[in-house]
């Protein structure tokens, strides 16, 4: 799904993953012959993605990202928007220092997938934030100065490996054009 979200911007050369964790899809980012950039506010998860080897990760929060305007071609926020105190201004910053666009992969507040991990709970899902289809098309509009072109998909993965447009898949991927 990433990849197909990826196709949407093809003259991107930069992303900044944003709670990029251990830096998995940083790296893969990377190999996806992109200047990739992870950043993260969690120590021991940068030390991690340090150990892993790879791309460029920094210590940083997506409240208030330390880069100028315009920085890179797109930036990414890869199941971390959940867990953000705030995720309006988390949107806004992620705007401010892209130039394309953003790719967002959420969990889907109405999937089977979400619902169970808000049911186990635990000290990470307590917190969380599910959002769904509509709700993320919402804050979009309130932080994009113009209506941006918005494509997203779902995933039924394991049972199907694809994408599709269905708005109870248990992953969202959206690809938000800013130009």
């Amino acid at each position: 799904m990433l990849d197909h979200l990826l196709n949407e911007y093809p003259p991107a050369r930069s992303i900044l993953e944003v709670g990029c964790g251990t830096g998995h899809f940083t790296r893969w980012f990377s190999e996806m012959n992109l200047r990739a950039f992870g950043l993260e506010l969690s120590w021991p998860m940068l030390e991690e993605a340090r150990r892993w080897g790879g791309p460029t990760c920094l210590q940083g929060d997506a409240l208030d990202l330390p880069f100028v305007n315009s920085s890179f071609d797109l930036v990414a926020m890869i199941t971390s928007l959940e867990f953000i105190p705030d995720p309006i201004q988390a949107l806004a910053e992620a705007v401010r220092v892209a130039r394309k666009g953003l790719i967002l992969g959420v969990i889907n507040a109405r999937s089977c997938l979400g619902r169970k991990y808000k049911r186990e709970g635990g000290p990470i899902w307590e917190v969380a934030y599910l959002f769904t289809v509509g709700e993320l098309r919402q804050i979009i509009q309130k932080v994009t100065p113009e209506t941006p072109k918005i494509v997203w998909r779902t995933t039924l993965w394991p049972l199907y490996p694809g994408s599709l447009r269905l708005p109870w898949g248990g992953f969202i991927g959206m690809a938000v054009r800013l130009e």
